[in-house]
């Protein structure tokens, strides 16, 4: 059972509601174990732990049980002192009215750029070109992620010279080298990010979880792991396309510079495109239901 429809107010005992935060944090745990463990150890896994790193969460935000809007909880004492929940007469509930006051902007250009996004045709074409764009003419010892490149320096940049580059996200553009910036067909910002996010990017579908994470707790717990369920599985095949040798983590890559490559990543593209797609209607339903929820 999970509380994904939120938009029929009602309280739940704490022995309905208990067994479902139990439930999320179990799940949760699974899908962090090996992060929480590497931080004990002051180890570091260039694609599991880059989601905690890249968006600046915690394995604990992710255990964190949220029903969403409209749901009352009985005896939910540390929900209480949670961020954004008031109680009254024993009940808690999420304070819509404070939530909106506070982050009423981000619920609308969240909004906005999910709804445009959906609206958009979804583009497979750029088969990850952008990871090497980020390294591209880059000295080995600079490199973001301490692992060696596939192809070597030469062989990455070559890559990177005989293909066209499409990328469209601002946040991976942002990281391209000076000298692979004018190589790119558009020229990303944030300010033109609304109007250039489409479904079929995969960094546009792995901040999902970004999205769902700064609309929580006004928004099902359920949902916010789901997200990270695919930007996990986003950031592997992400790292599995990029020019770095993913093979010390048991990877095999998937060789971009192939026709073969190619069409596995598209493959892969368009697998992420179909769950985006319904994460995406589902965090435009979550926020629909906050706003039915807002007093009158």
């Amino acid at each position: 059972m999970t509380l994904d429809s939120p938009a029929v107010a009602r309280t739940l005992a704490r022995d309905a509601w208990e067994p479902l935060a139990l439930a999320h944090a179990e799940r949760a745990d699974a899908m962090t174990a090996g992060h929480r463990a590497r931080a004990g150890r002051r180890e570091r896994h260039a694609i599991e732990d880059f989601l905690f790193e890249y968006y600046s969460t915690k394995a604990s935000h992710l255990a964190r049980w949220h029903p969403g809007p409209g749901i009352g909880l009985e005896n939910a004492d540390a929900h209480a002192g949670w961020r954004f929940y008031r109680t009254e007469a024993g009940v808690t509930r999420v304070d819509v009215e404070a939530f909106l006051e506070a982050r009423g902007s981000t619920v609308d250009y969240v909004e906005a750029l999910l709804t445009r996004t959906a609206a958009r045709p979804a583009s497979f074409g750029c088969f990850g070109l952008h990871e090497w764009a980020m390294v591209y003419r880059m000295h080995e010892d600079d490199l973001r992620h301490p692992l060696p490149l596939r192809l070597g320096s030469e062989g990455t940049d070559a890559v990177v010279e005989s293909h066209p580059i499409r990328c469209t996200h601002f946040d991976a553009f942002r990281f391209f080298t000076p000298e692979a910036r004018p190589l790119n067909a558009t020229q990303p910002t944030r300010e033109t990010q609304p109007a250039m996010e489409q479904p079929g990017c995969l960094h546009g579908n792995m901040d999902l979880y970004k999205w769902a994470m700064k609309l929580a707790p006004a928004i099902p717990s359920s949902l916010t792991l789901d997200a990270f369920a695919l930007a996990m599985g986003v950031r592997q095949v992400d790292m599995q396309a990029s020019p770095y040798d993913v093979s010390s983590y048991g990877l095999e890559a998937i060789a971009i510079e192939t026709p073969e490559g190619k069409r596995e990543y598209a493959a892969r593209q368009r697998e992420f495109a179909e769950r985006g797609a319904v994460l995406r209607e589902r965090i435009l339903a979550a926020i629909s239901a906050l706003r039915a929820s807002a007093p009158a």
